[in-house]
């Protein structure tokens, strides 16, 4: 899910030197070519495989860009009504929502803007029966599943995790078959869900679908659609294509399903940047380079993974002459982005480019300390123009507390 700082090719034939002359401190800027150039490879595999593929929001809700990429993906897949509605109202195509649960009135909104309703589990289907079987027809309902094959490396993005609650597993479609028959247990179901990827290449799918298709292979003939989750880095360098394509052809060949790809990542690698400037530099024990992007507001996986980001111009300590740590301006002790070495020392008024922070960022900040929000920014290297999309001001801090 979240950027793990994996070794590959990011930010290839992006003017970072420019962008971060033209833009103001902080902000997030997305280079539109680079963002069609990954959406061109997304079309490819569609227009092969005959898969349709969907943004993730979760990773990356950036609507200001959105028809941009509904000129290529089929619709979104979103976690909340929220993100549903805004999906819904910016992007336009399909909208297909789960949830690892919902609430009575999040089914009733979600029933007027899903075309796909997942639910997590048998006890949520049979509670909410009586609101979504109104709309058969129009809403079409299915289940995730779990087929507990682990692919990922970060256990608190593991979706097949021991104890997960992400999923139903064969014991509990078994259990319910035993008691009430396959017929009334699936009645109204017209689809399986699963996702078990993190920012994977195809060879973890690949295994995976294999798994699935050995448990639950059964019900597809009975299905109308399967969606093969997330967490596949289909745009990054290396990543099997043909393989890809061969898979989905292959069930939709079986099995006479449609077949979903929910992507986030993929849309949005190697597009963006984030442009900090030093405010000041202490020493403890070492250089201290403060900033004005923060670790803990602006990328909290830093913390939560953790994972080192890329930084232009920005070296691993002892490759360069000068160390600095690189920290932000908030007050929690631990707001540590990392070390990194520069062929020159840092000073205040230095700016400086985090590599590949379109996703995972912008959905997941926060105005802890009331610490000034990143501007969000396009840049279209066409013609070298940068538009702030939208920049933030105290009334948003305000607006988000009573």
């Amino acid at each position: 899910m979240a950027a793990s700082g994996l070794s590959y090719n990011i930010l290839t034939g992006i003017d970072i030197d420019t962008i971060v002359q033209l833009a103001p401190s902080p902000s997030y800027v997305v280079d539109l070519g680079r963002l069609r150039h990954n959406l061109s490879i997304l079309g490819e595999v569609q227009q092969r495989s005959g898969a349709k593929i969907l943004l993730a929001m979760k990773a990356f809700s950036m609507w200001s860009v959105f028809p941009l990429i509904a000129e290529t993906l089929q619709g979104v897949c979103a976690s909340s009504p929220w993100e549903a509605r805004l999906g819904h109202e910016e992007f336009g195509g399909e909208v297909h929502s789960f949830a690892a649960a919902f609430k009575e009135s999040d089914i009733v909104e979600l029933l007027k803007i899903s075309n796909h309703l997942v639910f997590n589990s048998f006890n949520q289907l049979e509670r909410f029966r009586p609101l979504w079987e109104k709309e058969r027809g129009r809403v079409s309902i299915g289940l995730r599943v779990n087929p507990e094959h682990t692919e990922g490396h970060t256990p608190i993005y593991d979706p097949c995790a021991p104890c997960s609650r992400l999923g139903i597993p064969l014991a509990e479609f078994e259990r319910r078959f035993s008691e009430v028959g396959e017929g009334p247990a699936l009645s109204g179901v017209e689809g399986l869900h699963f996702h078990t990827l993190c920012e994977q290449l195809f060879e973890p799918l690949e295994r995976t679908a294999k798994v699935f298709e050995e448990k639950f292979g059964p019900l597809l003939p009975r299905m109308k659609w399967l969606n093969l989750g997330g967490g596949h880095h289909i745009t990054r360098e290396g990543y099997d294509i043909d393989g890809l394509v061969e898979l989905v052809k292959y069930f939709r060949e079986k099995y006479g399903v449609e077949v979903y790809l929910e992507p986030g990542e993929a849309i949005a690698i190697g597009t963006g940047i984030l442009v900090g400037e030093v405010l000041d530099v202490v020493h403890n024990e070492m250089d201290i380079a403060i900033l004005d992007v923060s670790a803990t507001c602006h990328m909290p996986d830093i913390l939560e993974m953790p994972y080192r980001p890329g930084i232009k111009h920005g070296f691993d300590p002892g490759e360069k002459p000068h160390v600095f740590r690189l920290a932000g301006p908030s007050c929690l002790a631990g707001d540590v982005i990392g070390d990194w070495s520069f062929e020159k020392p840092l000073q205040a008024g230095d700016r400086l480019a985090f590599l590949d922070m379109a996703h995972y960022t912008m959905v997941k900040t926060t105005t802890f300390n009331g610490i000034q929000h990143p501007a969000i920014c396009t840049y279209e290297p066409e013609t070298g123009a940068l538009q702030i999309r939208r920049s933030f001001g105290y009334p948003d801090f305000k607006s988000k507390l009573s």
